[in-house]
């Protein structure tokens, strides 16, 4: 991995979230063209559905790791595998929402280096609008700047929620004050990517990444039609079909934090490769 063509700026490509095996694959497939392409420093990826499209395991989070991903963000289904708990404490990379509860496991941030020497702040926040009641989602991110604040100025925040009024009204709050917010949660790429006055980018959300045609969020369409003509609860079994990669490119401002781009991506395996 290589370090960012523009002097003083760095390039992180985010991923949007990664649904079951047919999102592992779209990964680990597209990611190292992508990181030389963009000459990416930096990779994270939201996956709390990256174990059969609902929770996370040892195994599927380390293969993302392996693919060449530096940091994982999650959100409310991340506690839907038994084993997250013990995870979330042993992996400092893997993060939950630093808005749940002081007792639960894991940590809602951290830092890591790019291989240029810049510390870059990676923290995950869950929305409270049609979701679990969690806490302020806007007085957590105020605590953790404190607390991150003097030692980067680089600071990304996966949003992950459900309504874009609050995932707008959370990019303004942060803007000039985080070098990105971005919306995770919904698995539908926005077309609202920008640079807001502050110097933050914003996109309400990155997408999916795992199979969309056909499918319904990423979920077989056949067992989604059934929940909603019958309300009855029903096994979600994962669609099938040719994996996209979702997300965006970041261009940051090492020195200030400041964003100087956001380029939404949109990537699609080869049809013989099979997920």
């Amino acid at each position: 991995m290589t370090k960012g063509t523009v002097d003083n700026s760095i390039k992180i490509l985010f991923i949007g979230d990664v649904v079951g095996k047919p999102g592992r694959v779209a990964v680990r497939e597209l990611l190292d063209g992508l990181i030389d392409s963009y000459k990416i420093d930096l990779v994270v990826a939201n996956a709390e559905n990256v174990a059969g499209g609902f929770g996370v395991t040892a195994r599927t989070v380390s293969e993302l790791f392996d693919y060449g991903v530096h940091v994982l963000t999650t959100g409310n289904h991340v506690w839907d595998k038994k084993e997250a708990e013990p995870l979330l404490n042993e992996v400092e990379n893997l993060l939950r929402p630093a808005n749940y509860p002081p007792a639960a496991p894991g940590s809602g941030f951290c830092t890591v280096s790019t291989p240029g020497g810049v510390d870059v702040a990676v923290v995950n926040l869950s929305g409270r609008v049609f979701m679990e009641c969690v806490d302020c989602p806007f007085r957590t991110a105020d605590s953790v700047l404190e607390k991150i604040e003097g030692s980067t100025s680089c600071v990304i925040v996966d949003f992950h929620a459900e309504a874009t009024s609050e995932k707008r009204a959370m990019s303004l709050y942060l803007d000039g004050r985080v070098s990105a917010v971005l919306g995770t949660h919904t698995h539908i790429a926005t077309a609202d990517e920008r640079i807001l006055p502050g110097g933050t980018a914003y996109i309400t959300d990155l997408g999916m990444t795992g199979n969309e045609d056909g499918s319904v969020i990423g979920i077989n369409y056949e067992a989604a039609k059934k929940r909603f003509l019958s309300h009855i609860p029903t096994r979600f079994d994962l669609a099938k079909g040719i994996p996209v990669l979702n997300g965006a490119v970041l261009t940051i401002d090492a020195d200030s934090g400041r964003a100087e781009s956001i380029e939404r991506i949109s990537r699609s395996l080869d049809r013989s490769v099979s997920p």
